[in-house]
C-alpha cells in the first residue's frame, strides 16, 4: 500500500545542500519501485518537426532556426503523411508533432507560407495535421507547440491525446540579459506556469520537466519542481517529469558552457522523485546518457521518454537514439524491464472520459492492457494467432528477488494480501518466470505431475435471454444486446438425444446451461433434471449458473436454498461457476449490471455448498477490469473456499472480444494480453493456496499452446473435451467445438505429464466409460428449434422478468 507523505516545501528545498547523493538515490529508488514495480516505460513514436522555424532565441537550442533560402518553413501534408506512415508501418504508437513557438509573429515568411497552406496561425496547421496523421494512420498525436492560449489547448484536446511544454526553469533569472533564455518572451516561466495550469483547468494530459545546467542553482532545480507540483496536485494533469540534461551543441551562445556531469544527473533524479513521490512518472531521456543507464534507474526514473525507430532526435541530434534491443538489456541489467506505453500515460488511459475527447476513448482502450501499457501483441484469448514469448533470458537472468517474500508467504500457504496480489499480476519480463516457476512448484507438491479432465457434453438449452450482459455474444434475439444470428430454443426431447448420444461417447457429466429465456420459470431447470436422470442415472447433471438459480427461485416465489434443494432432488449433482465474471460490483456495474450482484452470487454458492452441492468457480477477465479487480475476485473466492470447501476447482475465462457487444461498442479492451492471460492461473495457484487444489486452463479460449504455458505455470486441469462448445465460439474464437480424449493425451504427454479422465468431483471414471470416450463416432448434426418468437419484437409475457442486479430488495 502507498503510505509516502509528499514532503513540504521547506524539507524538499533543503535537500539543496544534500550532498549524500547515495542515500538520495536509495530513498528515490524505494519509492519508484512502489509505484511502478519492475517496469521502466518508453513510447515507441516517430518524431514530426512540422517547423523549425520560432520567435524565441534560445542560447542552447540548435533545433530552431531562421529561415533558411530554398528551405521551406513549414512540412507539407503529404510530408507529414510520410514520416506517419513510416512510423505506423515501424510499429509506432505515437506521433510526436515538436515545433518552434509561435513563428508567423517573428518571420514574415511563416506568415506567408500559412496563407498558402489556408491556415492564419501555426497552432491552426498543427490542429489540421494531428488530425490527418490520427485519421489517415490511427497514430495518437502528442504536441509541443510551445505556450498556448486557453483556446488553442481545447483545439488540440480535439485532435490529441496528449500535450506538453517543458517548463526548463521556474527561475526568472534566466531570462535576464546574459541568461540563456534572454530574448525568449515565451520562456518567462510565469508564461509557461500560467499555460500547464490552464490545461490542468481544461484536462489536458500533459508532459512537463526541467532542463539542468542552464545556470541555474540546486536550489532553483526544486524551486520548479516545486512548482510543477503544485499544479499537478490542483489539476491531477501532469503525467511525467522531465529531467533533460543540457548538452552544449555547436554554434550556439552556450557552446562552451560545461555540462552537467553524471552525478549532478542522478542527484537531480533522485530528488525528483522524492519531490514528487511513488507515482509520478519520471523520465530521462537515454540517448543524453549513453552507456550510463543504470545509475539513473536506480535514481528513480520509471521512463524513457519517446524513442524512434523511424527519425531521429531533432532537438538533440548528436545523440541517436539507442536501439530498443539495447535498451531492453540495458534496463534489464538493472533489474527493470522495458515495457512499451502509449504517447498517454497508463493512469490516464484507464480513464479516457475524464482525459481524452471521445475521438480517441475506443482507440486508446483498444491499445492497451490491463496496466495502460500498450498492448503490442496480436494474440486474443480465442484466436489462432502465435502467441509471444512471456520474456527473454536475459530478463529472467536479471531478476532482483522482490517477489521473493510474497513468493514466500504463497508457498508456505499463508494468506495473500491484495496488495501482495496486485503486485504478483505486475510481474514483466523476469519476474514472470519466477511467478510462474513458484506456481508450478506448488502445483507439483499439491496435485503432482498428473493432468486431469473429464469426458462431458456442453448442451447450451437456449440463446434467447433478457438479461443484457456487454461481453455476451451467445444471447440472440430482440431482447439481446447481439441482434445478430438466430435465437434458438431446445425442446426436452432435444436435449435428451444429445444427452444419450453423449453417454454413447463416453461422456460423464453434461454441462448444461443457457440464456436467461423469459418464459423460463424454476420448473423448467427441474424438468431438464428429471428427464436426464430419468434416462440417463449415472449421467452426473453439472447445471445452472447462480444466476438461473436466482431467476428460478424467484419465478416460483421460494427461497433460492429451497431451490436449491428442489434441484438435488430432481438429480443435479453440481453448479457451473460461471455468472461470476468479475466479482466485484464496481465491475459488473459496466459489464452486467443488471446481473445478480457479487454478494447474491456468493450467497447462492454459499447456499449450494451447504447442502452438498459442490460447484466449480470462474473469473472472466480482461475487458474493463484490472489487477486491484481480479485481486478482490480471488480473496472472495478463497474467504468463501474457507467456509464451505465446496468449489472444485478455479477456471479463468479470458474474455474473447471479436464479437462481444461491449468490445464492438469500443468500450473494452482487446482481451487480456497472453502474459495476464498466464499469470492469472500462476497466480490463482498462489492465491488461493492451499484451498484450492485444482486450476483449470480453458483450450477453447487459450489454444493449445496457450494451455501448455498455464500447465507449466500452476495449472493441472483441462476441462472438459465438451463435445458442443457454443459460447465462446459465438464470441469469435477458433480453437473448435470438441477436443477428444486422443488430442487431450497428446497435449499433456508432450509435457510430459500423465493424462487422467476424471469425473466432475474429480474421482476415477470406470474403465469402460473411458474405453467408450477413446475413438467414438462423430456427432450428429445438432438441432436447434428456432425461437420465431424472439425474432420479433417480444409481446408482453406473463412471466416476471428478475433482474437481480437492478432490484434493491433483493
Amino acid at each position: 500500500m502507498n503510505t509516502h507523505r509528499p514532503l513540504d516545501h521547506a524539507t524538499a528545498l533543503a535537500l539543496a545542500d544534500e550532498r549524500n547523493t547515495a542515500g538520495l538515490v536509495d530513498r528515490a529508488g524505494a519509492l519508484c519501485a512502489m509505484g511502478h514495480a519492475n517496469a521502466v516505460s518508453y513510447s515507441r513514436k516517430v518524431f514530426i518537426p512540422l517547423t523549425q522555424l520560432c520567435r524565441d532565441v534560445c542560447h542552447y537550442c540548435t533545433f530552431a532556426h531562421p529561415p533558411r533560402k530554398g528551405e521551406a518553413a513549414y512540412l507539407t501534408a503529404d510530408q507529414v503523411l510520410d514520416i506517419a506512415r513510416a512510423g505506423a508501418a515501424a510499429g509506432c504508437k505515437e506521433a510526436l508533432f515538436t515545433l518552434g513557438d509561435k513563428p508567423e509573429l517573428r518571420y514574415r515568411v511563416a506568415r506567408e507560407a500559412l496563407a498558402r497552406l489556408g491556415h492564419a496561425t501555426t497552432i491552426d496547421y498543427l490542429v489540421a495535421m494531428a488530425r490527418l496523421v490520427f485519421e489517415e494512420t490511427g497514430l495518437l498525436p502528442h504536441v509541443n507547440p510551445g505556450v498556448m492560449t486557453r483556446d488553442e489547448i481545447a483545439r488540440l484536446r480535439e485532435v490529441s491525446v496528449s500535450q506538453g511544454i517543458m517548463l526548463e526553469s521556474a527561475s526568472a533569472r534566466l531570462c535576464e540579459k546574459g541568461g540563456p533564455h534572454y530574448g525568449s518572451p515565451d520562456k518567462d516561466p510565469a508564461v509557461r506556469l500560467e499555460c500547464i495550469d490552464t490545461a490542468g483547468e481544461l484536462g489536458v494530459p500533459f508532459t512537463s520537466g526541467i532542463l539542468i545546467g542552464i545556470g541555474e542553482t540546486r536550489r532553483e532545480r526544486i524551486d520548479s519542481l516545486l512548482a510543477l507540483r503544485d499544479l499537478h496536485e490542483r489539476h491531477g494533469h501532469i503525467q511525467e517529469i522531465i529531467i533533460q540534461n543540457f548538452r552544449a551543441k555547436p554554434d550556439t551562445k552556450m557552446a562552451d558552457a560545461p555540462e552537467p556531469d553524471g552525478d549532478d544527473l542522478v542527484w537531480t533524479l533522485a530528488v525528483a522523485r522524492l519531490v514528487f513521490g511513488p507515482s509520478m512518472n519520471i523520465q530521462a531521456p537515454p540517448n543524453l546518457s549513453p552507456g550510463a543507464l543504470r545509475p539513473l534507474i536506480a535514481a528513480g526514473i520509471n521512463d524513457w521518454g519517446g524513442v524512434s525507430p523511424v527519425t531521429p532526435d531533432h532537438v538533440n541530434p548528436e545523440a541517436p537514439w539507442p536501439h530498443l534491443d539495447a535498451l531492453a538489456r540495458e534496463t534489464a541489467a538493472a533489474g527493470k524491464t522495458l515495457v512499451e506505453r502509449l504517447a498517454i500515460y497508463p493512469s490516464y488511459a484507464h480513464a479516457p472520459e475524464r482525459w481524452l475527447d471521445p475521438a480517441f476513448h475506443t482507440p486508446v482502450r483498444r491499445a492497451i492492457d490491463s496496466d495502460g501499457f500498450a498492448k503490442t501483441e496480436k494474440w486474443s484469448p480465442g484466436s489462432t494467432e502465435t502467441p509471444p514469448t512471456l520474456f527473454h533470458p536475459y530478463e529472467e537472468a536479471a531478476t532482483t528477488g522482490a517477489l521473493s517474500p510474497i513468493l514466500d508467504k504463497a508457498r508456505g500457504g499463508n494468506d495473500l494480501s491484495e496488495a501482495d496480489i496486485v503486485r504478483l499480476f505486475q510481474a514483466r519480463g523476469g519476474e514472470i518466470a519466477e511467478v510462474c516457476v513458484a506456481a508450478d512448484a506448488v502445483r507439483r507438491e499439491t496435485v503432482g505431475d498428473t493432468v486431469t479432465y473429464a469426458v462431458n457434453r456442453n448442451i447450451n438449452y437456449t440463446n434467447v435471454c433478457y438479461f443484457r450482459c456487454q461481453f455476451c455474444a451467445f444471447s440472440k434475439g430482440k431482447l439481446s444486446e447481439n441482434l445478430r444470428g438466430k435465437p434458438y430454443d431446445l425442446g426436452l426431447d432435444e436435449v435428451e438425444r444429445r444427452g444419450r448420444e453423449a453417454w454413447n461417447r463416453g461422456a460423464t457429466e453434461l454441462c448444461m446451461q443457457g440464456g436467461i429465456h423469459p418464459d423460463y420459470t424454476g420448473e423448467t431447470y427441474l424438468d431438464i433434471c428429471r428427464r436426464l436422470k430419468a434416462v440417463l442415472p449415472d449421467m452426473h447433471l453439472h447445471a445452472f449458473t447462480p444466476l438461473e438459480v436466482w431467476q428460478g427461485a424467484k419465478t416460483l416465489g421460494v427461497s433460492v436454498g429451497a431451490f436449491l434443494a428442489q434441484l438435488k432432488e430432481a438429480g443435479l449433482g453440481s453448479l457451473p461457476g460461471t455468472a461470476a465474471e468479475i466479482l466485484d460490483d464496481e465491475v459488473r456495474a459496466v459489464i452486467c449490471p443488471d446481473k445478480v450482484s457479487t454478494e447474491q452470487w456468493l450467497s447462492v454458492m454459499e447456499q449450494a455448498h451447504a447442502i452438498g452441492l459442490r460447484s466449480t468457480a470462474t473469473i472472466m477477465f480482461g475487458h474493463v477490469d484490472r489487477p486491484v479487480h481480479w485481486a478482490r475476485h480471488l480473496l472472495r473466492l478463497r474467504d468463501l473456499q474457507k467456509r464451505t470447501g465446496g468449489f472444485t476447482e478455479f477456471v479463468p475465462l479470458p474474455f474473447v472480444p471479436m464479437e462481444a457487444p461491449i468490445y464492438l461498442k469500443g468500450r473494452a479492451r482487446r482481451g487480456p494480453s497472453f502474459r495476464e492471460a498466464v499469470l492469472m492461473h500462476a497466480v490463482a495457484r498462489l492465491a488461493l493456496h492451499p484451498h484450492f487444489t485444482n486450476i483449470q486452463a480453458s483450450w477453447v479460449k487459450m489454444g493449445p499452446v496457450g494451455v501448455r504455458a498455464c500447465l507449466n505455470a500452476g495449472a493441472n486441469d483441462l476441462g472438459g473435451t465438451l463435445m458442443n462448445e457454443t459460447i465462446t465460439r459465438a464470441a469469435g474464437a477458433s480453437h473448435g467445438e470438441e477436443m477428444p480424449p486422443e488430442a487431450m493425451d497428446r497435449v499433456i504427454r508432450g509435457l510430459d505429464r500423465t493424462p487422467r479422465q476424471r469425473t466432475t468431483l474429480y474421482d476415477d471414471v470406470p474403465q469402460d466409460r473411458q474405453n467408450a470416450a477413446y475413438g467414438a463416432a462423430e456427432l450428429d448434426p445438432v438441432q436447434l428449434p428456432r425461437a420465431r418468437r424472439y425474432e420479433r419484437p417480444p409481446s408482453a409475457g406473463p412471466n416476471l422478468l428478475v433482474r437481480p442486479g437492478l432490484d434493491a430488495a433483493d
